[in-house]
């Protein structure tokens, strides 16, 4: 009986040192474009137009192009404070439901080229295009479905025009990380003097297969934005909540933009049939154009950083507006309070205490997916069990006893989002307490809990897919609290 307890010990020892395949994708899994959005994370969103002059919100149509004239208008600015702030790229609204161009449009008259500002000379979006250079941002551009403006809006003859503007700003900008389609569609405008209402389908209305054609054949790098995608979704609200369950899976052959979806996108679909994860777009003012009585009602860096933890923390992007004020500046409100959110998110996770410490698992594919490769620091490394198992769990040793209040974990969305179950637990008092628990994780989920004084933290993954497959284990003693 001696002898075979040791042969069967050198068996386990032989097949726990064995290099064994990767597990197969499941399910819908990321392009190269989403993927490299994924790593983004965090941009802004500058809404700049007619608007920022009129003190509207969304612009009638009928505005002149000479109210345009950000005297002091500088695109540095922006970028710089967007590298300051952490960011990694602008969006900007190219062109809003007014219809009025930041560019200098060749297919329509409401644009910079009949504005005062530079004699009509001027191009916000090659201003902003070489600043985001300079920073090392990336660009992406917004443009309205909608046109209050133009006169054959809600006819066939629009879709030819809509798209010669989508082709000019794909053609003379540069690389475009990301193309933001709009859901408000339809409604009351100038519509080129007519002054009336026009309805349209906007399930059928803009051919939108053959509009994000021209993106892929122009700008393969780009993903779309829309309520439904094809390639990111909205999370359907506007008020910086990400969902705690949130599938970075969609029906989307089910959805259009527009449509009364907004339920939905928030959690996504666990049976989704394709990899449409959600975006949150939120303002840093009550408002997302720039309005001078908002100037005392910037959110606050403590705010901003309930933001980020309510979006990036949920496995969603955040995209933050902040719109220039009528000289054409970040307002110093806003920027002060975005350089302040950066310092705080830097105290947040000053120090992984997981990094490098001695990890063990319950259960593991082979030697090249062994539980010390959550907390190697290395992306391309997972923790991954064997297929037929789809819970198991891991537990961090950090050599101490230590503060713990914050717990980052992230998939390996390369191989599909998997978990759909999890819990942390703390070795406290020498017993196992439970700090925090959820459902999905994707991208990345960070979740905080009261501090805990601890040996060990152990992350149980109670329910997949498929066999989960982890890539990155944080965590921290985040101030206070």
């Amino acid at each position: 009986m001696k002898n075979l307890t040791i042969l069967f010990c050198l068996l386990c020892v032989a097949t726990a040192c064995k290099e064994v395949s990767a597990p197969e994708p499941f399910g819908p899994i990321p392009s190269e474009r989403q993927l490299a959005w994924h790593g983004m994370e965090y941009y802004m969103f500058v809404h700049f137009t007619v608007n920022t002059f009129t003190d509207k919100e969304w612009g009638y149509g009928d505005e002149k192009e000479s109210v345009f004239n950000p005297s002091q208008i500088d695109c540095r600015q922006w970028a710089k404070t967007a590298s300051d702030a952490g960011m990694k790229g602008i969006i900007i609204t190219a062109k809003h439901h007014d219809g009025f161009c930041l560019w200098p449009s060749q297919f329509t008259k409401h644009s910079v080229k009949n504005s005062v500002w530079k004699s009509g000379k001027g191009d916000v979006l090659r201003e902003l295009r070489q600043a985001c250079d300079e920073f090392g941002l990336k660009f992406g551009v917004y443009l309205s479905p909608w046109d209050r403006n133009s006169a054959v809006y809600g006819t066939s003859e629009y879709l030819t025009y809509y798209r010669n503007q989508l082709h000019e700003l794909l053609t003379n900008y540069g690389d475009i990380f990301e193309v933001w389609f709009d859901g408000a569609n339809g409604g009351d405008g100038y519509y080129g003097g007519a002054r009336e209402m026009r309805k349209i389908d906007n399930k059928t209305y803009y051919d939108w297969p053959n509009t994000h054609k021209i993106v892929r054949e122009l700008q393969p790098s780009a993903v779309m934005f829309s309520d439904a995608g094809p390639d990111i979704r909205w999370v359907g609200n506007e008020s910086g909540m990400g969902s705690l369950t949130n599938w970075c899976l969609l029906k989307k052959d089910e959805m259009y933009p527009g449509g009364d979806f907004a339920k939905i996108l928030g959690e996504g679909h666990a049976d989704g049939t394709s990899w449409v994860p959600a975006e949150v777009d939120v303002s840093i003012r009550p408002g997302w154009f720039y309005h001078q009585s908002q100037d005392s009602l910037v959110r606050s860096p403590e705010n901003l950083m309930e933001l980020y933890y309510s979006s990036v923390g949920r496995n969603s992007n955040l995209l933050l507006n902040v719109p220039p004020d009528r000289r054409g500046l970040l307002h110093e409100n806003d920027v002060k309070s975005l350089i302040a959110f950066r310092e705080l998110r830097e105290k947040e996770f000053s120090f992984d205490l997981a990094r490098g410490k001695s990890a063990e698992s319950t259960e593991f594919r082979g030697r090249n997916f062994i539980a010390s490769f959550v907390n190697d620091g290395d992306p391309e490394s997972y923790w991954a069990t064997s297929d037929n198992v789809k819970s198991a769990s891991i537990t961090i040793n950090l050599g101490e006893k230590t503060e713990v209040n914050r717990v980052l974990i992230q998939e390996n969305i390369k191989l599909g989002q998997r978990v759909s179950k999890y819990k942390v637990y703390a070795m406290a008092d020498d017993k196992w307490v439970q700090v925090a628990d959820g459902t999905t994780i994707g991208h990345k989920i960070i979740r905080k809990f009261p501090v805990v004084l601890t040996t060990d933290i152990r992350i149980s993954i109670d329910d997949a897919l498929a066999c989960p497959a982890i890539s990155n284990i944080e965590l921290y003693r985040a101030p206070g609290q």
